[in-house]
């Protein structure tokens, strides 16, 4: 088979149903009419394909951003996390020194 043959039925196995049958009925016309129509079917044929690649790349991009979305939520609740144990700390930290200064009357007046 030869390398043309070869692409063709690459692009055939790959291609819709729908144009698969049109490149049939191409291959039945005359040879001067299928010259005129076999370069606009080829264009369409490549905008397909084209069509589809940036399809997939968008399909591979929006999964992609549900994985770092899934990320970022996870940092932002650890983050969230943190930061109540940390207040929590504070307030216990507060509670601990005003116990403290209650028996200490110099430090009202500040």
């Amino acid at each position: 088979m030869s390398q043309a043959a070869q692409s063709t039925d690459n692009l055939v196995n790959d291609l819709p149903s729908e144009l698969v049958d049109l490149q049939k009925v191409i291959d039945t016309l005359p040879v001067d009419q299928r010259l005129l129509v076999q370069p606009v079917f080829q264009r369409v044929v490549e905008s397909t394909n084209r069509r589809r690649k940036i399809l997939q790349l968008v399909q591979e991009s929006i999964g992609q951003l549900r994985l770092d979305m899934k990320y970022l939520v996870f940092d932002l609740e650890a983050t969230r996390r943190e930061r109540d144990s940390f207040q929590k700390q504070i307030i216990d930290l507060m509670g601990e020194g005003a116990e403290g200064d209650e028996g200490n009357p110099s430090n009202d007046d500040h």
